[in-house]
């Protein structure tokens, strides 16, 4: 299949075109990056993914689902600022700490004080993440909270991810077919060593494992209303039409009946929007570690790197355009790491598979960005949405355990994510910090801030505790 390939070409092994502005670096489809047609047709699809996060705003802010997708869409047009500012990522929502906000938001009641809770805590986490990102202060901001303490944090967030599913009355028991049968096949595709093993012998299934979560998806579309949990979708054509005027007048902080927060909002979102960043930062490790080892794979053909600072700054904006014109639970993540998986695979395969990563990433956001206005995929998609958004958050929940786990450096530092994680899960964020700094301080003592890569274990007596001893 051929491309339409750019007006401007990189020569070998140096950065793609662009033009320069500050921080960031302007891009546009045919003229600075390659349109790539097969993530492109990925995103239109893969937009299920984004319209998952309707049934919560319809439950937790009452929102209309006419008013809610209209929030998706103005999301999905941010989406498009990473690529085109210069920003290699698939950028999506702060999945792991989704379960942490829904927390704090139950503690205020529905109506206009939760909503003023929202734009409070996502304007507060824009405004710090901008402002990390434009002094380069992010990674020295994560760098002083302790290895027991993010393990805690992360520790916490996977496991309200999986109760937010699994919890009485939740939607596994509305579902639990549909969602057993397709979570156990997007588990086995995205996890499982024999899939490894059939992945590497065949092709079939490396274009399976390349796809994400849509086949589980696509699976879900069909087994639901077999099973008789969901009904057959009603696909209709035509266009989505944005309710951005009602969206404006009526659930923003502009409008008259929501207005601005009170100051004390601000106040109480503090430790969450802490805990969030912790979050966050994790994924800038990821999505650094993955586009690394994509360019080396690729022998260098192409100067691309991940410029953390330029995330943050993209992120902030992002933020703080949505606590004004759309609060959004589901927030504005700096990496969709399953989609980020699949893109930097595919571009390992060569510059015939995919010539820039600037080029797969843009086109995949423009897929969803597209998607989202076409109604056919929209009510194709609309019946399984609660099942998209358990299959997020259980693929979510598993990976930010496991990271949890893997932060912690000493038997210590596990027992004290554990009461941190629990803390978290029965009193919020800003209790859990409280607890984890104290006990950090009483076990740890002067060792508060230790750089644990820094020391010797074999004169330390701390590492008598290691958990990699051996």
């Amino acid at each position: 299949m051929k491309y339409l390939g750019p007006r401007f070409k990189r020569k070998y092994g140096q950065e793609q075109p662009g033009i320069p502005l500050g921080p960031f670096r302007i891009r546009f489809p045919f003229i600075h990056y390659r349109f790539e047609i097969a993530d492109y047709t990925q995103g239109l699809i893969m937009c299920a993914v984004c319209l998952g996060i309707i049934p919560i705003l319809q439950e937790y802010l009452g929102m209309p689902f006419e008013v809610a997708i209209t929030v998706v869409i103005l999301n999905g047009f941010l989406y498009l600022w990473h690529a085109h500012l210069g920003d290699p990522v698939v950028p999506g929502w702060i999945t792991p700490a989704i379960p942490l906000v829904l927390l704090w938001l139950k503690t205020f009641p529905e109506g206009v004080p939760r909503m003023h809770a929202l734009i409070a805590f996502e304007f507060e986490l824009g405004l710090f993440s901008f402002i990390l990102g434009s002094t380069g202060l992010a990674k020295r901001f994560v760098n002083l909270i302790p290895d027991a303490l993010k393990a805690g944090i992360l520790l916490g967030a996977g496991i309200a991810a999986v109760r937010l599913v699994f919890e009485q009355g939740g939607r596994f028991d509305m579902y639990p077919w549909t969602i057993t049968i397709a979570i156990g096949f997007a588990f086995y595709v995205l996890f499982s060593n024999h899939f490894k093993i059939l992945r590497s012998k065949y092709r079939a299934f490396r274009y399976l494992a390349n796809l994400g979560l849509m086949p589980a998806l696509l699976l879900a579309i069909v087994i639901a209303p077999l099973l008789g949990e969901l009904p057959w979708p009603n696909v209709t054509w035509g266009f989505t039409i944005p309710q951005f005027s009602t969206l404006f007048t009526q659930w923003t902080p502009f409008s008259q009946r929501i207005g601005f927060p009170p100051l004390s909002f601000y106040a109480s979102a503090v430790p969450l929007v802490a805990a969030v960043y912790v979050v966050l930062f994790g994924e800038l490790i990821q999505a650094d570690a993955l586009i690394e080892e994509a360019r080396t794979f690729r022998g260098g053909d192409e100067d691309i790197h991940f410029d953390a600072n330029r995330n943050n700054i993209i992120v902030g904006m992002r933020e703080i355009t949505m606590s004004f014109f759309g609060p959004d639970i589901s927030m504005c993540g700096p990496m969709w790491a399953a989609m980020q998986v699949v893109e930097c695979e595919r571009y390992k395969h060569g510059p015939e598979a995919m010539d820039s990563l600037y080029g797969g990433v843009g086109s995949f956001r423009l897929g969803t960005f597209t998607g989202y206005f076409i109604s056919p995929i929209v009510t194709l998609v609309k019946p399984i949405l609660p099942i998209a958004l358990s299959l997020t958050m259980l693929v979510q929940g598993y990976v930010a355990v496991r990271v949890g786990i893997l932060k912690a450096r000493t038997f210590n530092d596990l027992g004290v994510a554990g009461i941190v994680a629990a803390v978290l899960l029965s009193r919020g964020a800003g209790y859990a910090f409280a607890v984890g700094i104290i006990l950090c301080i009483l076990i740890y003592g002067k060792d508060f801030f230790r750089n644990w890569a820094g020391y010797n274990k074999t004169t330390d007596p701390v590492f008598n505790s290691r958990i990699d001893d051996k």
